[in-house]
């Protein structure tokens, strides 16, 4: 079992209001908190690896592949490997995205 306490996970600053947490992680996955001001953007990119997202507070509008939704707390997203996904915060809240393999470039 690997065991982080939430005061030993470090809050990163990104750009456009956006901050996120790295929790535990192995080779094989990685747990992410990530909290965003209303406005706060994730712009349209790729990766490789397998998303999962879970809304804990807030309402998002995630796009995927050119689809776009709007999401809020409770709701739960899953993002195929090398698609194109961004997201817009509409109202200031927090996010849980796992990743498949684990995001070396967050580290």
């Amino acid at each position: 079992m690997k065991f982080l306490s939430g005061s030993e996970a470090k809050m990163q600053e990104l750009s456009g209001g956006v901050k996120r947490k790295v929790l535990v992680h192995n080779e094989d996955m990685m747990m992410v908190e990530v909290h965003f001001q209303q406005g706060g953007v994730g712009s349209v990119h790729t990766h490789p690896h397998l998303q999962a997202t879970y809304i804990v507070s807030g309402s998002f509008e995630f796009e995927n592949d050119g689809e776009k939704r709007i999401v809020n707390q409770g709701d739960s997203l899953l993002f195929a490997s090398n698609v194109k996904h961004g997201v817009v915060c509409l109202e200031a809240g927090v996010v849980l995205d796992v990743f498949s393999p684990m995001r070396k470039d967050f580290l």
